[in-house]
């Protein structure tokens, strides 16, 4: 059965093929996927690998979890499905946005002569 791993640190030059090619001696990799900016185009850091087996999935895990390659010392995991996301269509979360408090707040401070700072009257 194939077992999906993710794999995470990877460094900005690692691509699909050396990455698959770093699998193999591990096992059949059925296939190797390097995540990318959908702007950019660049690497994200972290990929996928599908192996053939769970054994050779579970010979990955113990002996590339935490080796280093390409430079860069990686994660290894059994991948975990894809959480849902519900899509709310407004673009963000909601909220006031801003860390200050509400609008009519600040402008009730500014005109009270309560500047704050480290300006003195005196």
């Amino acid at each position: 059965m194939v077992k999906k791993l993710f794999v995470g640190g990877l460094s900005w030059n690692t691509n699909d093929a050396t990455l698959s090619e770093y699998f193999s001696s591990f096992g059949s990799v059925i296939s190797a996927n390097v995540v990318t900016d959908r702007y950019t185009g660049k690497s994200r850091g972290f990929g996928f690998v599908e192996m053939a087996t769970e054994e050779e999935a579970e010979k990955a895990i113990k002996e590339a979890n935490g080796a280093d390659f390409d430079g860069r010392r990686i994660i290894v995991s059994e991948a975990k499905p894809q959480e849902k996301r519900e899509f709310s269509g407004s673009g963000g979360s909601g909220g006031s946005g801003g860390g200050y408090g509400r609008r009519d707040d600040r402008d009730r401070n500014r005109n009270s002569g309560n500047r704050g700072g480290s300006r003195s009257r005196y």
